[in-house]
């Protein structure tokens, strides 16, 4: 540290009336050992919160990230471990708090993965590609995570 002042000042702060954001995550890239996709979405819904707004945050897993997707028996066979999948209790908090997490079902088929595989709540959507067009198309904000 400087010696300076630590405490932080917002140079920029940043108050929306709404929140449309979808998170196209292909493969995982992590904050320590939390995937970056979970904390900004996070931050996302966190900061529709204090705005008081609607949070309208989508996360479209596909291609290497489908398995964040996956439920703990799915997770452990196709990781080839034992301890479940870690992400799973983030997700889920996301989904509670107002998240729609989705699956391509392009990644989903060519895995052998159906809904009885997925964390409940996740949606499988048609193909990331053709969700993710729908969604800008709507007027979604796209930020792409790798």
């Amino acid at each position: 540290m400087s010696g300076q002042d630590d405490s932080l000042h917002i140079d920029i702060p940043v108050q929306l009336d709404e929140v449309n954001v979808v998170f196209s995550v292909a493969s995982l890239s992590f904050e320590g050992d939390m995937p970056a996709v979970l904390f900004h979405a996070g931050l996302v819904v966190d900061d529709a919160a204090e705005w008081n707004v609607e949070p309208h945050v989508i996360i479209v897993f596909h291609t290497n990230a489908g398995h964040a997707a996956l439920d703990d028996r799915t997770y452990n066979v196709n990781r080839h471990i034992a301890t479940g999948n870690p992400y799973k209790p983030i997700i889920v908090d996301l989904v509670q708090r107002g998240a729609q997490v989705e699956i391509c079902g392009a990644t989903a088929k060519a895995m052998g993965w159906g809904k009885a595989d997925l964390i409940p709540g996740i949606k499988i959507n048609r193909n990331a590609m053709a969700r993710l067009t729908q969604l800008v198309q709507q007027g979604y904000v796209k930020i792409s995570e790798s």
